[in-house]
């Protein structure tokens, strides 16, 4: 049921087409539209209007969820799925392929060309998405590089000699682990990794056809130049940081234990790209090498927050049981069971320390020990950080003890001299080496999840990012066109200072929830008392709350309250009663 309603705002006339919802034993009014200033006014736009609810309401049609997630063409109607959203119950559980819907419709993540059907396991970051994407790798350069002393970067090429892999082992471990098979029972094809190849059933209970197993390169090929010489993309960032070593340490003026770190993207040939970013043929890794005296076993900086770090810890014993149960353990604890050693646990406790300032609940890791089965020809010691996805406890990130394998392998081939020189013992050394690598892709993903809510009351998804990740920190409104050029004054005084965005289109409740729907923390309106008292309401997204700044002090409070320096309710005047009726 749909009605005409009149609201006096500041001693003036509103018109707005209300339709009341009933939600259990309770009737709810949602604004449809706003009518304008006069009652005929608004009778003529609302007859227009009802008409046309009714047309669509006649010829609306029931659409199934078409969203193949698995690397093709997104199809999914946003009525659809906000209808299926505002139906769920609370506390329903988020599913992946909505994920990627909301994703594409807010422009976050579009399947690669999409317009020739999409190809399977290749994603492009649209216009928020390559700023929320870019925010998530600037805080980590800045955490794990430009805040410390012993590390640089690099950015190194995606096309390396190949003898490069050779040197690492890809070509001859990673290069040929994955087989594709088929169940003789279901028909359906999987993929194995070799050391599982006639020991596992199909998840059908059904035999696997062994004999016709086909080996499936994960190094992409490519050639280059006159003579086509092959080589490869690379399936990792690390062996750049290797091949640069002794440059750097020429040029760099660095001195044990220091790290070299990138950020860069990386291809591998998955058989069975899936479950939208998290496994795809092109992807980003941010990693670092950190070199250590091969001697030094003591780690001068795991203080005491490191030794505390509390987390989810699956061990290797546990899993050789074969059951996924997890405890609750320290750094301080894995060390004592001589799980890892100090460095080890330094660096696995600041990837912890990371993603918990990237907001992420710390309840949804578990820090995965890897078996010795398991573990890459590189590594004495390997942990995977898992995140709990939609889709399950998947890695997001790992940490790895990869020693003196890497410069070793690498002196071998190229017949080069790649020790280093160490001031402190005055030999020439060959540095162990602790790699922690983060999926950035993943991480994206991780921190997309995290923040996202369905709020019921306000019937539209709230990303509850950190500030400092959000794609836009403020937003900028009017309440009506007669206030644009007031609004775009405010905007353009700060719009130097904060990624802002201006918008004067549709009722100020629907761009409330736009910006809601992306994660702009601050919003700010110019209303009819802002040209008197010279000042704005601004709104807090989480929890709506509204107050008055003065103009003047604008771009010093925004400044305090994304940097968390002040509370909101401490930055300005509370607006108590106004708050619903800007809100409508």
């Amino acid at each position: 049921m749909v009605h005409i309603v009149k609201k006096k705002v500041h001693g003036n006339d509103y018109y707005y087409l209300i339709k009341s919802i009933r939600e259990g034993d309770k009737v709810k009014s949602k604004t449809i539209a706003y009518l304008g200033k006069t009652r005929k006014e608004a009778d003529e736009k609302a007859e227009g209007i009802i008409k046309k609810l009714e047309e669509d309401e006649k010829t609306k049609t029931k659409k199934e969820e078409k969203l193949l997630v698995k690397g093709e063409i997104m199809e999914e109607s946003f009525k659809q799925l906000t209808k299926q959203q505002s139906q769920s119950p609370e506390g329903s559980v988020l599913t992946i392929e909505e994920v990627a819907t909301f994703c594409k419709r807010k422009g976050f993540i579009y399947a690669d060309s999409e317009i020739y059907g999409g190809i399977a396991g290749f994603w492009d970051f649209g216009p928020l998405g390559v700023e929320l994407y870019n925010n998530i790798k600037q805080h980590w350069w800045k955490f794990f590089v430009k805040d410390r002393e012993n590390m640089v970067g690099i950015d190194a090429s995606i096309i390396s000699h190949p003898r490069t892999w050779k040197a690492s082992g890809h070509i001859a471990n990673f290069n040929v682990n994955d087989y594709l098979v088929t169940c003789t029972k279901c028909k359906k094809s999987n993929k194995i990794d070799k050391p599982d190849l006639g020991k596992v059933k199909c998840a059908c209970g059904g035999e696997y056809d062994w004999n016709n197993a086909k080996m499936v390169e994960q190094m992409f090929k490519t050639k280059i130049g006159t003579d086509q010489t092959e080589v490869y993309l690379r399936g990792e960032t690390a062996q750049g940081m290797f091949l640069n070593f002794k440059l750097i340490t020429e040029t760099s003026r660095v001195k044990l234990p220091f790290g070299i770190a990138q950020i860069g993207k990386c291809f591998r040939n998955e058989i069975a790209p899936r479950d939208f970013l998290f496994r795809s043929r092109e992807f980003t890794i941010g990693e670092f090498e950190f070199f250590i005296h091969p001697d030094e076993k003591k780690c001068k900086l795991l203080e005491r927050n490191h030794l505390n770090t509390e987390l989810n810890l699956l061990d290797s014993e546990t899993q050789e049981k074969n059951t996924g149960e997890l405890r609750k353990t320290s750094i301080l604890t894995m060390l004592d069971e001589k799980r890892l050693e100090e460095w080890h646990a330094y660096w696995l406790s600041e990837q912890l320390l990371w993603y918990k300032e990237l907001g992420i609940n710390m309840d949804k890791l578990k820090v995965r020990e890897h078996k010795k089965a398991e573990l890459s020809h590189y590594s004495s010691a390997t942990f995977d950080i898992d995140y709990e996805y939609p889709f399950g406890s998947k890695e997001v990130a790992g940490i790895a003890n990869r020693g003196q394998f890497d410069l070793t392998q690498h002196i071998n081939e190229s017949k080069q001299k790649l020790e280093f020189y160490d001031e402190e013992s005055k030999k020439k050394v060959i540095p162990s080496v602790i790699e922690p690598t983060f999926g950035m892709d993943r991480t994206f993903l991780a921190v997309l999840v995290d923040a996202y809510n369905y709020d019921k009351e306000r019937e539209n998804v709230v990303l509850k990012l950190k500030p400092e990740l959000a794609p836009f920190k403020v937003a900028v409104f009017s309440l009506i066109n007669k206030l644009n050029d007031e609004a775009k004054e405010v905007f353009n005084s700060i719009k130097k200072d904060f990624a802002t965005f201006y918008d004067t289109s549709g009722s100020i409740g629907r761009r409330y929830a736009r910006q809601d729907e992306i994660g702009t923390p601050l919003c700010i309106t110019i209303d009819f008392d802002s040209a008197k008292n010279k000042d704005v309401t601004i709104r807090e997204r989480d929890t709506t709350k509204q107050i008055r700044v003065k103009t003047k002090d604008l771009k010093e409070t925004i400044k305090k309250l994304l940097n968390q320096e002040i509370k909101f309710e401490k930055a300005g005047k509370i607006i108590k009663d106004k708050a619903k009726e800007i809100k409508e």
